[in-house]
Formats: C-alpha cells, structure tokens, sequence
C-alpha cells in the first residue's frame, strides 16, 4: 500500500499569520481612535455631569450631554487639535479665534490667588508671560487686581486622580467644585482682597466673551479646559471682589 505525506507549507501559515496580526492591528488602532475622540464625552458623564446636576447654579451649563452630529463635529474637531501639536501650555493657544492683544509692561508681575476650598494656597499668576508650566497666567490684555475691569486667569487641568495642588499642569483640574458663594483670596504681595464666585459655566474654545472686560466693578475669572485632561471646552469661573 503506498504512503501519502502531507507537507504543510509553512509559506502560506505565515501569510495567513501575518494578515491576521495586521488586520487585528488595525482593529485596535480604530478601537484606540474611536476612544480618543469621544473620551471627553464620557469624561463628562461619568465625572462631571453628575457634579452639575447637583448644584443649584443658574449658569449655562450643560447637565446633560445629547450625542448629536455637532457633539460629533466637535468631538471630531477636538480630537485633531489634540494631535496636531499644538502647545497648550501656552495660554495664547486656547482661544485660538482671540486676537492676541499686549499693553505694555503690567504694574504688577506676579501675585497669588489661594482657594480654600480646593486646598490651593499662594498658586503664583504671571502677567509677563503665558507659560502654564510654570505658573497661572493673568491673560495680558486683561484687568489686574484688584483693579476695576475682568482679570482673566489661566490654569491646566488634568484628570482629577492625577491632581496636585503644587503642580502646575493639574493645579485646575477640581475647578468644577467651585459653586456660588466660594472664596478665592488674591494677595499682590502686600494685601489679600476676597473675591466670591459668582457663576460657573462652559463654553466652546471660539468664545472669547470671557475676555471682555467689565469695569463696573473688579472680577476674576478663572479659565481651564474641561472635562479636565481633554481640550474639549472651557470651564469658567467668575468671581466679584468683596466690598469691605
């Protein structure tokens, strides 16, 4: 009786091999895409939504968030900021529509802003500069306090598990805490002035009313990205200065 031998060709085992690893690459790659852009929706609704349902805030603030093709188109639109370089430790860069506007050399160069509630205490604001690595930064163009007019500060966020209060890059990221009433204390190296928030909301980046100036009275506005550890929006908190 004659013996057959079946010889496997390792050849087509290794194609086939390779086409599923790629295909299986290329799976995850879309999966890792797909959670990219739509990682500061749930974001929002797993960490912040939340929070904002149960303050009693009147302020524009989305409770709910409704996945519709503008959500999409931002959601989109976010996520190719984001990878495109752009350096967001420089304050310039987060109302991209803003026209960058320098008056001169500030009477003040630095001064302090403390939160109690958020255990922040003596957090540095630069008006010479925008790097957010370094420090807060007083948006140049903006009021000083305690000065009439809106002094505009900026700070980074991260996700709130990484925050620390000393560093720079996460100093904001429980800025969403804030409610109506809450102090924040300015010192300019001689005075402490109080302020008291006043609202709370979110904004698109192409907003910039939040850099309008007001000199009614004297305001400070803090300014992040939110949901914190994306570029998604803007979280602003305004405060009025407290009469003594």
């Amino acid at each position: 009786m004659q013996r057959y031998y079946y010889k496997k060709d390792y050849k087509k085992y290794s194609k086939k091999k390779i086409l599923r690893l790629i295909s299986f690459g290329l799976f995850l790659i879309g999966v890792l895409i797909i959670s990219y852009i739509f990682l500061p929706l749930l974001s929002w609704q797993i960490y912040f939504a939340p929070v904002f349902a149960s303050q009693n805030i009147v302020a524009p603030i989305p409770k709910n968030t409704v996945v519709s093709s503008n959500t999409l188109q931002t959601l989109i639109i976010n996520a190719s900021q984001g990878l495109s370089g752009v350096d967001y430790t420089n304050a310039q860069n987060w109302f991209p529509n803003y026209k960058y506007q320098k008056t001169g050399t500030p009477k003040l160069q630095f001064y302090t802003i403390s939160i109690p509630k958020l255990k922040i205490k003596n957090a540095v604001v630069s008006t010479v500069d925008t790097d957010l690595a370094k420090h807060l930064v007083n948006y140049i163009g903006t009021a000083l306090p305690p000065e009439r007019g809106n002094a505009v500060v900026f700070g980074h966020s991260t996700l709130p598990q990484l925050y620390e209060d000393k560093n720079y890059k996460t100093i904001f990221s429980r800025l969403y805490e804030l409610k109506q009433g809450d102090e924040i204390i300015v010192n300019d190296g001689k005075i402490d002035y109080k302020y008291k928030v006043e609202s709370v909301v979110v904004v698109d980046p192409d907003n910039t009313t939040v850099l309008e100036q007001n000199y009614n009275d004297s305001f400070l506005t803090l300014v992040t990205c939110t949901p914190p550890g994306t570029i998604w929006k803007r979280l602003i908190v305004r405060s009025r200065i407290e009469k003594i």
